[in-house]
């Protein structure tokens, strides 16, 4: 029997906290899809593991085939892993949105890139391995073949998400997870993903696995993936879609099965400004809802034009009060520095999201990934293809990865400023803000504007 390894090359720094870490979904899908056809699969998830176990996990698992995800920030660890197994299984494959927007480029140390969905494509793919058949039969692959590169047609998007099975949880290390959330914040989460595709346009957002258009799952099957990574003793869930509130009569539909059930698990989501009101945001609270986040990203309405967020910063500030009236926390994400951006935009920005109730706040610099249109705009200015997370501690562990008439000093240094705001007005409240953020609001705008 063909047996598969699916690898996924993110090794956690040491200094590492973040409440955004969860088992890679894509390889827990394809797992499942491949497990109901009986094939024989293992997921080698290197989050939390050393590279040197990683790679003796994978070698004691003698897999014929082995799949290694990749995206923005694991290029380079992807292929060096690829580099390291070469001889360790019949054929290398790789997928996920970097390979998907470049597969030529990975086509160096893999034998195959499987663009976009991968649940099928790996099926027909092991089948044609199998019988020694022509790749150029599968769709959604790209091949070396006396060397030139061959593109198969693309393969459509599923369009009944119910008809996947939930991914295979029982293959990630469901306990180490559960230790790392336990042991950072005091509870214990995982991901699940209810929808494929997004049909906004956001200048930054790169999508080239799941597309544009939108899909869904019934509301009972996902209350049923719910109440099942209940059962494995995890006490909250991150729904990991695009955005989960962009259908208002499917988020309705998912929060009442939630009730109806009784289903007591508490639950976080991003969502967009323009998909909510009131009525949603008591409804998802009365469901478990303890957290939602927002990517307002700009405090500038002329910057948020032109990232295309469709947006304005009123409707952003209208939806962190409504959840907060409804008595959900809020999260934002912002980004400084995009290309058009001068020094009062960026301030603009700081000056917002600081004034804003937040119970969390992130601010980032702008990475131009491949295939967005942010990239195309900046791709004769890059400087470092691909950002790394940096293994020792560092108070912002962002850096710019093109030329920018903003020096990465004085966008850090408005990082600095905006966070340290947030947290005055977080623990000491406005009254006190008045008496102390004040002076340092004055104190930062001077150190601001002098550095360059």
């Amino acid at each position: 029997m063909t047996t598969v390894t699916l690898v996924y090359p993110y090794f956690q720094p040491s200094n590492d906290n973040s409440i955004f870490r969860f088992p890679p979904l894509g390889l827990g899908y394809i797992a499942a899809y491949l497990k109901q056809h009986d094939i024989s699969v293992e997921i080698v998830d290197c989050t939390f593991l050393s590279e040197e176990t990683a790679l003796k996990k994978i070698r004691e698992s003698k897999p014929k085939i082995i799949g290694i995800q990749s995206m923005f920030s694991m290029k380079h660890k992807a292929i060096q892993m690829a580099q390291a197994l070469r001889k360790d299984c019949k054929l290398l494959v790789t997928g996920g949105a970097l390979p998907t927007s470049n597969p030529t480029e990975f086509l160096r140390d893999f034998d195959v890139v499987v663009i976009g969905e991968g649940e099928q494509t790996m099926l027909e793919l092991m089948q044609a391995f199998e019988d020694a058949a022509d790749f150029s039969k599968v769709n959604g692959i790209a091949f070396s073949e006396h060397g030139q590169i061959v593109h198969t047609p693309s393969r459509d998007y599923f369009k009944n998400l119910d008809s996947i099975p939930f991914p295979s949880h029982e293959l990630f290390d469901n306990q180490a997870y559960k230790d790392y959330y336990a042991k950072n914040f005091g509870y214990t989460t995982t991901s699940i993903m209810t929808s494929r595709g997004c049909p906004f346009q956001c200048d930054f957002c790169s999508r080239p696995v799941f597309g544009s258009t939108f899909r869904t799952r019934t509301a009972s099957n996902i209350a049923d993936e719910v109440e099942q990574v209940r059962a494995l003793g995890f006490s909250r869930v991150w729904f990991a879609d695009d955005c989960f509130t962009l259908d208002r009569k499917r988020l309705l539909g998912i929060c009442n099965e939630f009730i109806r059930r009784g289903i007591r698990i508490s639950w976080e989501c991003l969502s967009r400004v323009d998909t909510i009101n009131a009525e949603i945001a008591e409804k998802m609270k009365r469901a478990g809802c303890i957290r939602v986040f927002f990517g307002l990203e700009s405090g500038n309405d002329f910057v948020l034009s032109a990232m295309k967020k469709q947006a304005t910063t009123k409707q952003g500030e209208e939806a962190v009060n409504t959840f907060k009236n409804a008595g959900v926390e809020v999260g934002a994400f912002f980004i400084v520095g995009y290309p058009g951006e001068n020094e009062e935009t960026v301030h603009d920005t700081v000056q917002f999201a600081s004034s804003l109730p937040l119970d969390y706040l992130s601010f980032t610099l702008p990475y131009p990934i491949p295939g967005t249109p942010l990239f195309d705009r900046v791709k004769r200015r890059i400087i470092s293809e691909e950002w790394v997370e940096p293994k020792n501690p560092r108070i912002i562990k962002h850096n710019l990865t093109f030329e920018s008439p903003i020096s990465e000093t004085k966008l850090k240094i408005a990082i600095v400023k905006g966070m340290t705001q947030h947290y005055i007005r977080t623990y000491l409240g406005n009254k006190g803000y008045r008496l102390v953020g004040s002076l340092f609001e004055r104190a930062s705008d001077v150190a601001y504007r002098i550095l360059r």
